[in-house]
C-alpha cells in the first residue's frame, strides 16, 4: 500500500482546512519546497500536491511549486486542483507532474474525462472524488451535486478510469478516523480499481486497518503536520508491511 502524504497550497503555502472549509485555514510552513525535501529524506516517495487556489478558480495556479518541487526531488507526484482542459494536464506533466487528479471536470464533462484516459493512459489520470453526507463536491468543495455516487463511480468505472482517491469531506482535517466501511463497499463493488483512503487519518492503526481492507493507498495530512504519525512511524510501518 502506498503511503501519500499530502502538500495543499493556498498562497503558496503549505496548509490545511477544517472540512474543507476554506475559512478553517491553517498554515503550516510557508515553503512547501521545504516540506517535500524533509517528506523525501524521511522516506516518503509519493505526494500528493493539491492547489486549492486553482481549486476555486478553475484552472491551475501553483504550477511553478509543482516545477520546484519536481526539480528538487524524486517524489512521484500526483497533482490536483483546478484541471479543467487539456492546457491544464500539458502544464502539470510539463512541469513535472507524474499524475494529474481530476475532479470537477469529472462531474461536469464526462465526455472529456474520458478522452483524457484514451489520450494519457489510466495510468495517469487520478480520479478525486470528494463527498459529504453521499453528496459529490466540486469545485474546491465549494459546490455539491445531487449524482449517487456508487452510479458515478460505475460511470467512471465504464469510462476506463483505474485509479481513484475518495475523501469523506466530513471526516477530512478533524482526526477522527476515515470512513472505513465507504471503502470497504468501494473495494468490494469495484474490485478492479485501485482505491485510495483519504480525510480523517489519525494514527498508523488507521493505516494499518485500511491495508487490511484492501486499500491500494492512503493520503495523510494533518495527522502528520499535527505530529500524530511522525515519519519514523510511516518507515517502521512500511518495513514491517513489506515483510507481510
Amino acid at each position: 500500500m502506498d503511503i501519500i502524504v499530502a502538500i495543499d497550497l493556498i498562497d503558496g503555502k503549505c496548509v490545511r482546512l477544517v472540512q474543507g472549509d476554506f475559512k478553517r485555514k491553517k498554515i503550516y510552513n510557508e515553503d512547501p519546497l521545504e516540506v517535500a525535501l524533509l517528506l523525501e529524506n524521511n522516506g516518503i516517495s509519493r505526494l500528493h500536491l493539491v492547489d486549492l487556489d486553482g481549486a476555486k478558480k478553475g484552472k491551475v495556479v501553483h504550477w511553478k511549486i509543482l516545477e520546484k518541487i519536481a526539480k528538487h526531488t524524486h517524489l512521484i507526484i500526483d497533482f490536483g486542483g483546478g484541471i479543467h482542459s487539456e492546457k491544464d494536464i500539458r502544464t502539470v506533466f510539463e512541469n513535472g507532474g507524474d499524475m494529474v487528479t481530476i475532479g470537477s471536470i469529472a462531474v461536469q464533462n464526462p465526455t472529456l474525462l474520458k478522452e483524457w484516459i484514451h489520450i494519457y493512459g489510466d495510468d495517469k489520470i487520478l480520479l478525486g472524488v470528494d463527498i459529504k453526507n453521499n453528496k459529490i463536491a466540486t469545485n474546491g468543495w465549494t459546490k455539491f451535486i445531487d449524482f449517487p455516487f456508487f452510479d458515478f463511480l460505475q460511470e467512471k468505472s465504464n469510462h476506463g478510469i483505474k485509479k481513484i482517491f475518495c475523501t469523506d469531506i466530513s471526516k477530512d482535517g478533524i482526526l477522527s478516523g476515515p470512513s472505513f466501511l465507504l471503502y470497504k463497499k468501494i473495494i468490494e463493488k469495484f474490485p478492479n480499481i485501485e482505491c485510495i483512503a483519504s480525510g480523517g487519518i489519525r494514527n498508523m492503526d488507521d493505516v494499518e486497518k485500511l491495508f487490511n481492507l484492501g486499500c491500494n493507498g492512503v493520503i495523510i495530512g494533518k495527522a502528520i503536520y499535527e505530529n500524530k504519525i511522525s515519519l519514523s512511524n510511516i518507515k517502521n510501518w512500511k518495513k514491517k508491511s513489506n515483510k507481510k
